[in-house]
């Protein structure tokens, strides 16, 4: 009897124990609303967290690929990442320049710190001139990390993230800030993924062939991918809170570039006047924000990006609808054009191939 009621008692301290582990670890991995009392974590903590996750390293440009919150992210990314859902703290004003990598991020910050910096700086003047669009524009899971940067009043409201919408900080989906979120037909995604993480291996490691990265991509595992469920939960996001989130294509902003400059500007709350119309300071912003303009600057020709150390030419290939053809076969093609419709089907989202 004794012997028995001794056992019950292990095995129900050993249950318990358990379920401590299990709620530590939840805490650990788990993001909280602003209101939960949490202990601070540190930029050392989120580089332990880190170094527990499962990772790939088989894109071979920026180390291991960890896998968190059900998405890819280079580690020295996904810590400030962490970092930053749990301390940063979004404001009214605030606006988020998204996307997933490699599907004009480079273009719509250029186009949207244009917009609203207007007022103070012409095409003689802007920072752009001096600055790759990635340096003028902080970048949430480096900046705000590192530099401790955060939005004050009078200062420039953009910051910029590649976090999927259901792994941004609390305060930005709570807060009435406004995201701006651009994508891109996947094959032409994936062609422009393809050559950048070529050209960031730095000749420490063979690259990867097309079509090894192509079986990664088709599976999910490339940079805050899987792409499909990045670019869905924004949509998704978008059709819940069209106030809030303003949802682009790449192909449809080529195609009118001054219609969506005009109609970003209003979303972010910075209108153009009908003075300004009449002046051409639309036409002006899309002239000097184009792909031919930007990769012209000496700046980009010869600087480097702060970010990460990179040659700003990198950033800059060709930015052509329909370039994929170039490089994928048929096959692929139509591999990744069923993968898409079976991934956005009755979401009422869809790409047509150029």
């Amino acid at each position: 009897m004794i012997t028995g009621l001794i056992f019950i008692f292990l095995i129900g301290s050993f249950v318990t124990s358990l379920c401590i582990f299990v709620a530590v670890m939840e805490s650990k991995f788990s993001r909280t609303s602003n209101e939960e009392e949490v202990s601070p974590i540190t930029l050392e903590t989120c580089r332990d967290i880190v170094s527990t996750l499962p990772r790939e390293n088989n894109w071979r440009a920026f180390g291991d690929l960890c896998f968190y919150q059900d998405f890819f992210c280079y580690s020295y990314l996904l810590e400030g990442a962490i970092f930053a859902q749990n301390h940063y703290q979004a404001q009214p004003s605030d606006i988020l320049i998204c996307g997933v990598p490699k599907s004009g991020n480079t273009w719509l910050k250029a186009l949207t710190f244009s917009i609203v910096t207007r007022t103070q700086f012409d095409n003689t003047t802007t920072p752009l001139l001096t600055k790759n669009p990635h340096n003028c524009i902080p970048f949430m899971e480096i900046d705000f990390s590192r530099k401790g940067i955060k939005t004050t009043p009078g200062s420039l409201p953009l910051i910029s993230t590649h976090l999927p919408y259901t792994s941004l900080p609390i305060s930005i989906i709570d807060s009435a800030c406004k995201i701006v979120y651009m994508c891109r037909e996947p094959k032409d995604s994936f062609v422009s993924l393809w050559h950048y993480a070529r050209k960031l291996k730095g000749g420490l490691q063979e690259p990867m062939s097309l079509g090894e990265t192509f079986e990664l991509f088709c599976k999910g595992v490339s940079d805050y991918g899987p792409y499909w469920d990045h670019i869905l939960g924004y949509w998704k996001a978008s059709l819940e809170k069209p106030e809030k989130i303003l949802f682009l294509k790449y192909e449809d902003v080529i195609k009118d570039t001054p219609f969506y400059v005009e109609r970003m500007a209003e979303f972010m709350g910075y209108p153009f006047s009908p003075e300004e119309e009449k002046e051409g300071k639309i036409q002006d912003i899309v002239e000097f924000c184009s792909f031919e303009n930007l990769s012209n600057l000496e700046v980009i020709k010869t600087g480097s990006s702060a970010h990460i150390g990179i040659e700003n030419k990198i950033f800059f290939r060709k930015g052509k609808v329909g370039d994929w053809k170039n490089y994928l076969t048929t096959e692929m093609a139509e591999r990744l054009d069923k993968i898409t419709k079976q991934k956005l089907s009755g979401y009422g989202l869809s790409f047509h191939s150029a």
